[in-house]
C-alpha cells in the first residue's frame, strides 16, 4: 500500500512559525469516535510513567482495554504509575515491564517477553524520547538523544514487528505506532555529508552539540528511515504510522533544563503546548482510530501529513540510503535486516497469492 503522506511533497513545510499556529490554535482536538470498544485487547505502551505515555494509557483503558503493559525504565514510578491506573480501572490488568532505552540487551529482551508472555498483541505505542542539555553518551558509546530517540526506538520498532503481526488477531493487522516529532520538519541536519554519517553525532568537535537542533534531527532521522522501511511493510500484516502529538506542555521532556534555560522553555510550552490529555488523543488516533489509509504515513494534528521536507528533495536520497545501511550495520546484532527482509517476503508471497 503507498503511504499518502509520500504523495503530499507539494505541501512540506519548514516554516516553524507557521505550523506552530496552525497546530496549537487552529486544529480542533479529537476524541476517539463514541462507541470504540477496546475490550479483550491488549496494548504496550513506553514510557507510560509520565506525561504523555500515561494520559495515552488512561485513555486506552477508558476505552476498556482489558491488558496494559506499562513499559518503563524505572521500577518504582512504573509501579506507582501503574497504582494510579488500577484506581481508575480496577477490572484492567496492568503490569509494568522494564525497558531501558539505552540499553541493546534490555531492547532485546523486553521483545523476547513480549513474544513469549503475551497471548495476543493489539496496539503497540512506542513513546520513549528525551532531551538533554548536555553532551551525553549511553553505554552503546553513542550521543543519548540518538540514542534513545532514533537508534533504540527503530530497533524496538523492528523486533517488534514479527511480534505485532503473529499476536494479532486472525483477519486483523497488528498495530504498530511510533512517537515522531513535528520538529523533525525544521531539522536543518547540517553534519548530513559527513562520513560515517552516524558516528558525527557521537563527537562534538564534528557536530556541535546544540540540544534543540539535536532533538530535531534525532526525529528527522526517523522519518528518513521510516520511508526506506516501508518498502519491507505490509499492512495487511502490521499497521505501521508516525504520529505528533504537537508542542504539550507539562510533559517532562525537558526534564534536565534548569534554570534560566528551563524557564524559558517551560514558557514557550505553556504558551504554545496544548494539553497532555489532547496529545495523548493523538497517540489514540494513530494507533485505534486510523485505519490502514494511515500506514507509512506521518500523522499531525490528527491528519495524514507530508514527512520532512528532505525526504522528497533529490539530495535527499543520498542521506536516506546512506543512514539506512549504517543503521542496519548497527543493528546486525539483533538480525534486523533479516527480520526486514522476512516482512519483504511475506508482502511478496501475499501479492502472488
Amino acid at each position: 500500500m503507498a503511504s499518502k503522506s509520500m504523495k503530499l511533497g507539494d505541501e512540506a513545510t519548514t516554516s516553524l512559525v507557521w505550523a506552530l499556529i496552525k497546530s496549537q490554535y487552529l486544529v480542533k482536538p479529537r476524541r476517539a469516535p463514541v462507541g470504540t470498544d477496546l475490550s479483550g485487547q491488549i496494548a504496550i505502551i513506553t514510557g507510560a510513567s509520565s506525561g504523555l505515555g500515561y494520559q495515552a494509557a488512561h485513555h486506552l483503558l477508558s476505552l476498556k482495554l482489558s491488558h496494559l503493559i506499562v513499559a518503563v525504565r524505572n521500577q518504582e514510578k512504573g509501579d506507582s504509575a501503574a497504582a494510579k491506573l488500577r484506581a481508575d480501572f480496577p477490572t484492567a490488568k496492568i503490569e509494568v515491564w522494564l525497558l531501558e532505552m539505552t540499553s541493546y540487551p534490555s531492547i532485546q529482551a523486553f521483545c523476547r517477553r513480549a513474544e513469549a508472555e503475551l497471548p495476543r498483541l493489539d496496539i503497540t505505542i512506542l513513546n520513549s524520547g528525551l532531551m538533554h542539555l548536555k553532551f551525553t553518551k549511553s553505554e552503546t558509546g553513542h550521543e543519548e538523544i540518538l540514542q534513545v530517540n532514533y537508534l533504540s526506538t527503530f530497533l524496538l520498532a523492528i523486533l517488534m514487528l514479527p511480534i505485532c503481526k503473529s499476536k494479532a488477531p486472525p483477519g486483523r493487522p497488528g498495530r504498530l505506532t511510533i512517537v515522531s516529532s513535528g520538529t523533525a520538519l525544521f531539522a536543518k541536519l547540517s553534519n548530513r555529508d559527513k562520513r560515517p554519517f552516524l558516528a558525527s553525532f557521537d563527537d562534538p568537535e564534528i557536530f556541535p552539540f546544540d540540544p534543540p537542533d539535536r532533538y530535531f534531527s534525532s526525529k528527522m532521522l526517523g522519518h528518513l528511515f521510516f520511508v526506506r522501511m516501508l518498502e519491507y511493510l505490509n499492512a495487511d500484516d502490521v499497521i505501521v504510522n508516525l504520529v505528533e502529538p504537537g508542542m504539550v506542555k507539562g510533559t517532562g521532556l525537558q526534564r534536565d533544563a534548569k534554570g534560566i534555560i528551563g524557564w524559558v522553555l517551560g514558557a514557550w510550552t505553556s504558551f504554545w503546548g496544548r494539553s497532555v490529555d489532547d496529545g495523548a488523543w493523538m497517540y489514540v488516533d494513530a494507533a485505534v482510530v486510523k485505519g490502514k489509509e494511515s500506514h507509512g504515513c506521518f500523522l499531525m494534528d490528527w491528519e495524514i501529513h507530508p514527512f520532512t521536507k528532505l525526504v522528497y528533495q533529490p539530495d535527499g536520497k543520498e542521506i536516506m540510503d546512506v543512514l539506512w545501511e549504517e543503521t542496519l550495520a548497527e543493528f546486525e546484532f539483533a538480525g534486523a535486516r533479516q527480520i526486514l527482509e522476512a516482512c519483504k517476503k511475506r508482502d511478496n508471497h501475499a501479492s502472488k497469492g
